[in-house]
């Protein structure tokens, strides 16, 4: 039972999921700064109030409406999948390009066997 616990725990999509989630609070806590500091402080500068959360706030039936929450959910979200984009997954395809380039590539040195044989090929069928 343990040596099936340890195998789990091992393996190495859990290892990598592992870090992921302490990857993604690191990344969290730079998002939430880049909103506080950038993002928030514009707003503040354009609506005069320092986040959207109050913005669009109505009342029907005593119940509290606000479109400024959703908005600035929505903002985070765009904030987050553009960092996202721009700092992990651009710059990750093109090192799996650059890696599938260079593969590419050391196929073609290891063509001089391949070479060969065509040359060998290519003599046998003219004589």
């Amino acid at each position: 039972m343990l040596k099936g616990f340890r195998d789990f725990i091992l393996r190495g999509n859990v290892v990598d999921l592992a870090v992921a989630v302490v990857i993604g609070a690191a990344f969290t806590a730079i998002i939430n700064s880049i909103l506080n500091g950038l993002v928030n402080p514009l707003i503040a500068a354009i609506l005069g109030k320092p986040n959207l959360n109050s913005v669009g706030n109505f009342t029907i039936n005593g119940s509290q409406f606000s479109i400024g929450l959703v908005l600035t959910a929505i903002i985070n979200f765009v904030v987050v999948g553009a960092a996202v984009y721009f700092i992990v997954v651009l710059p990750m395809n093109k090192v799996i390009a650059r890696r599938l380039l260079k593969s590419d590539q050391t196929d073609e040195s290891v063509s001089e066997e391949i070479t060969l044989l065509r040359e060998i090929r290519d003599a046998l069928t003219q004589s």
